[in-house]
């Protein structure tokens, strides 16, 4: 659907909800962080609003006895489509994406409770459907959505942070005084600046720590945007929003992964995070190696990113896009970027998160 609108020339954003609430241990008033992510959402609004945006599009799981808490989404009219399988379909979707099979019942539970219940505008039946056929019938029984969504204004205040029991609680209560560190993994395309930002993440969690973390390009798919290719704008902003929410959870740290052209990049982000240590760590690596990890992602054969702009690529796109990671490499190397640098040419993941923990990052949260 955001495809559909972009190419129709809408100016328009979208979201996974699921990259809206990486943040762990989930407070025992929120399970499934379900309120978190639709603080969000509504966080996200104001940014990509900013940005020039009409309508959002948003994907994701919700809290399947009373569906999506549009009440924590005041900046804007929320129209909700629920997307439902047969269970079979459910069954073969899960495990052929690599879910675990033990799971699959608690799956199907849910789809069942999702099937009872009657807070959704509109639903689509996906089973056995492609998915522009799904994206088209969405279309359909929302009445032509987003043309059919009312008017809102844009004067909104900022909504105050409230609990799961609907008490307002002051942000200086819920933060603490230290200022909370930040690790960015950069890099150029293919490094693997996700894949290396999710298992420090994993580490950092295992150290006992409540923490955050976000990957920038899920923040930025915002277009058309002539005058800022990267979409930085929106994502420095929408990081920024998307981090006090995270902070009145009570995480003490941030890991986000996401590209730097240059410093100015840095500057627009750091600008927008004041009172933050901000780590810069550049991943770098050589042709052979960005090469692989570009011609994998092109097969599908690596971690899965929503939108993900090189899945399903021809091997000559791939390639170009494997010369550009290369140029980009050899630019950020030239330049400096970065706090720390770490080549990662022959090393596995596990060698490279150990290169990155055993630096400051999990040394100066010792010391909360």
């Amino acid at each position: 659907m955001y495809t559909h609108l972009e190419r129709a020339g809408h100016k328009s954003g979208f979201v996974d909800i699921d990259q809206l609430g990486i943040c762990y241990p989930e407070p025992a008033w929120d399970p499934g962080r379900h309120c978190m992510k639709a603080r969000n959402v509504d966080a996200v609004v104001a940014g990509f609003r900013a940005a020039g945006a009409r309508c959002l599009i948003v994907s994701g799981v919700v809290d399947p006895a009373c569906g999506a808490h549009i009440d924590r989404i005041p900046r804007a009219a929320v129209t909700v489509c629920r997307l439902r399988a047969d269970r079979e379909v459910l069954r073969q979707r899960f495990t052929g994406r690599g879910g675990p099979a033990e799971l699959v019942d608690e799956v199907l539970r849910e789809a069942d409770a999702l099937d009872a219940s009657n807070f959704a505008d509109a639903c689509v039946d996906s089973s056995g459907l492609p998915v522009n056929e799904v994206a088209r019938l969405v279309r359909e029984r929302t009445g032509g959505w987003p043309a059919s969504a009312p008017g809102r204004s844009s004067d909104v205040p900022e909504p105050s942070a409230v609990t799961a029991a609907g008490r307002s609680t002051a942000s200086a209560q819920l933060e603490p005084s230290t200022d909370p560190p930040i690790l960015w993994l950069c890099g150029a395309t293919g490094v693997g600046k996700s894949t290396v930002g999710f298992e420090v993440y994993r580490r950092v969690l295992a150290a006992g720590v409540t923490a955050a973390y976000l990957d920038l390009d899920q923040l930025g798919f915002c277009r058309p945007a002539p005058d800022d290719p990267a979409n930085h704008r929106v994502k420095a902003r929408n990081t920024a929003a998307v981090w006090r929410t995270y902070r009145a959870a009570g995480a003490q740290c941030l890991i986000m992964s996401g590209p730097v052209e240059d410093e100015a990049t840095v500057k627009s982000y750091a600008e927008a995070l004041p009172a933050t240590q901000l780590t810069l760590c550049r991943l770098h690596a050589g042709r052979q190696h960005l090469t692989q990890r570009i011609m994998s992602r092109g097969q599908g054969s690596s971690w899965v990113q929503p939108g993900d702009p090189l899945r399903g690529q021809s091997i000559a796109r791939l390639l170009r896009v494997a010369d550009q990671a290369v140029a980009s490499a050899a630019g950020l190397e030239a330049a400096g970027i970065g706090d720390m640098r770490i080549d990662t040419d022959g090393l596995t993941l596990e060698q490279v998160a150990d290169a990155i923990t055993a630096g400051a990052v999990l040394s100066e949260l010792r010391t909360w």
